[in-house]
């Protein structure tokens, strides 16, 4: 069974989806209504912007999010997914790819949620935290042992998680994950504090967008990062979909289940191979590769 998975921010990279655009119709016609969309040439950013203006959350998600169900839409018949994933934002393309949002209706999500979060950034500060070399169970009672919010935010493969959660928490917990022996526990680049209960304030925003946008059933099922099974249900995705901002990506679980249930190859669409990476990491003999 073939399982397909996007990525979420931090995989984006200067000219990402340019030579799409520049060799297929249907590419640059959903890149000018993705354009039209969201009021600003996001192409012009991907294709041609700095590095730094691509790291914009408010750019960075959706450019992610385009390149990915952009590829995805030109593999035309080829792409016959048995199940989908996305890690954080990437659920968003996996919910585009498997027909349960259209591809206009996510893009505005998207959009709205990368504002939500740069908002929710600026109120108190916070942020991330990668944590390698120590067991799950570990990095939880070290975040639960520190004063003010920290919390595990990414169960990316094991023995790397990321935690999240006010600055001075993640500081003091990075101190003492190295205390109870971690290799690394090194502050992460990000805006803010994904994937904790500082995002409240955007899961709120966010919650009344979702709610209103129409869902339908998917041609596959996809694995959501809150629960780590597989869901086919329109409502149940999404109200894992607003319970995501605040909740665990629990992508390690997923990934298991997903081969536990039959996958026998991943393939990543979107740029960068970061989860195909994580893939191999999981399971050895899992067969990944990326477009």
């Amino acid at each position: 069974m073939k399982a397909y998975v996007f990525p979420g921010q931090g995989a984006q990279f200067t000219g990402m989806g340019k030579d799409l655009y520049e060799t297929s119709n249907l590419a640059k016609t959903l890149f000018e209504k993705a354009n039209d969309i969201l009021g600003f040439r996001i192409t012009d950013i991907m294709f041609e912007g700095t590095a730094e203006a691509l790291k914009e959350t408010k750019v960075t998600q959706p450019a992610v999010f385009l390149h990915s169900v952009i590829l995805a839409k030109t593999l035309g018949n080829d792409f016959k997914p048995d199940m989908v994933a996305g890690h954080s934002l990437g659920e968003f393309s996996a919910l585009v790819a498997n027909g349960a949002l259209s591809f206009e209706d996510a893009l505005k999500l998207v959009s709205q949620r990368a504002m939500a979060m740069q908002k929710a950034c600026e109120i108190t500060p916070s942020t991330m935290a990668a944590v390698l070399g120590l067991d799950d169970k570990t990095v939880e009672d070290v975040c639960a042992s520190v004063d003010g919010v920290v919390v595990a935010a990414n169960y990316n493969c094991p023995g790397q998680l990321v935690i999240s959660g006010e600055t001075t928490a993640v500081e003091k917990a990075c101190e003492a994950m190295k205390a109870a022996g971690a290799k690394r526990a090194l502050i992460l680049p990000v805006g803010g504090a994904f994937h904790s209960p500082m995002m409240e304030p955007a899961r709120e925003e966010l919650a009344a967008a979702i709610e209103s946008t129409s869902f339908s059933t998917p041609i596959c099922p996809v694995y959501q990062n809150v629960t780590a099974s597989a869901v086919s249900d329109p409502a149940e995705i999404k109200k894992n979909l607003i319970i995501q901002l605040t909740a665990p990506v629990r992508w390690t679980q997923s990934v298991q289940q997903m081969i536990k249930d039959g996958a026998t190859s991943f393939t990543e669409i979107g740029p960068g191979k970061v989860l195909t990476g994580l893939v191999s990491k999981i399971d050895r003999e899992v067969a990944t590769e990326n477009i």
